[in-house]
């Protein structure tokens, strides 16, 4: 029998945590975290991470083990649970992926493009022509030094801006080149089961997951990472708008209004991006059953 990679996806506050782990559970086995937040530490409130219950059921990776000023990529996750699942597949059949950070799961599903590591020198550069001279006079000189990429990138996002000036600075090619959007090869099969909610129920669950971070404790949380905010990590929905309730420039429930709204928008982004993939089997979340049975797993433990 291949190996199987189960890959649980669906808009944020949708239940993947759950789901992934009662598929674990009933499997055996463990969890790759595919969250390009949820990887850093001392940001488990405003990313709604598994708490320590959830981690004492099932064993998970790439849970809080970079610091928040430290550089990681989809292609550097792409190597590091790559790396990860050869190790799992020796003792397991199965492994689950869960996760929102929709390049992620393609990292392991597809595969990224071979694009060359930035080094230490070429980021601090970018960094600071960023913050000296801002976010639109970098896409315009990205736009001169490769139109084809700007044509489509989403330019006001920094991430992607920078790191394409940084190729183009340091490979004197433009970052379109290394694009080629191949395909890889795994020699695991991947199943992937999309957990989809009407929209008014999963904006209903947005907004009580709010209330719940801000129970928790996000604002002091958000206050520990203060010496961190301008770092990549951050640039988030739930901690941007608190920053701007501690600058005092706007109250807390106004803050809290923002998380709710921007995260309902990154929803609708998620679903936009995840509609285009074929290979996604949707189910009801409130239906675990009817997973099980896709799957070929027991509906009890």
């Amino acid at each position: 029998m291949n190996k199987r990679l189960i890959t649980v996806v669906g808009p944020t506050a949708s239940g993947k945590t759950d789901i992934a782990i009662a598929i674990a559970k009933r499997c055996g086995t463990e969890i790759l975290s595919a969250d390009s937040r949820q990887i850093y530490k001392g940001m488990a409130i405003g990313t709604a991470a598994p708490d320590a219950g959830q981690l004492a059921e099932v064993r998970h990776h790439f849970i809080a083990i970079k610091e928040p000023g430290d550089y990681y990529s989809a292609a550097q996750f792409e190597s590091d649970a790559m790396t990860l699942l050869g190790d799992l597949f020796r003792s397991h059949d199965t492994v689950v992926m869960a996760g929102g950070s929709m390049m992620y799961v393609d990292a392991v599903c597809h595969g990224i493009d071979d694009i060359p590591t930035v080094d230490a020198e070429t980021r601090a550069f970018i960094l600071d022509k960023y913050a000296k001279e801002g976010l639109d006079r970098l896409a315009a000189e990205l736009k001169l030094l490769d139109p084809e990429y700007y044509a489509t990138a989403d330019i006001k996002n920094p991430k992607r801006v920078m790191h394409a000036l940084e190729i183009c600075y340091m490979t004197g090619k433009t970052y379109t080149s290394f694009r080629t959007s191949t395909r890889k090869q795994r020699d695991f099969d991947i199943i992937k089961v999309g957990l989809r909610r009407e929209r008014e129920e999963l904006y209903d669950r947005i907004n009580r997951r709010v209330d719940a971070m801000a129970a928790a404790g996000l604002i002091d949380e958000c206050k520990a990472l203060l010496p961190h905010r301008h770092t990549n990590s951050l640039n988030t929905v739930g901690y941007k708008e608190i920053f701007k309730y501690l600058d005092g420039e706007w109250t807390l429930d106004f803050a809290l209004d923002k998380i709710r709204q921007n995260t309902r928008i990154y929803s609708r982004k998620q679903m936009t991006w995840l509609k285009k993939d074929g290979d996604i089997r949707w189910f009801d979340p409130d239906k675990p059953a009817e997973i099980f049975e896709y799957l070929g797993l027991p509906a009890r433990l």
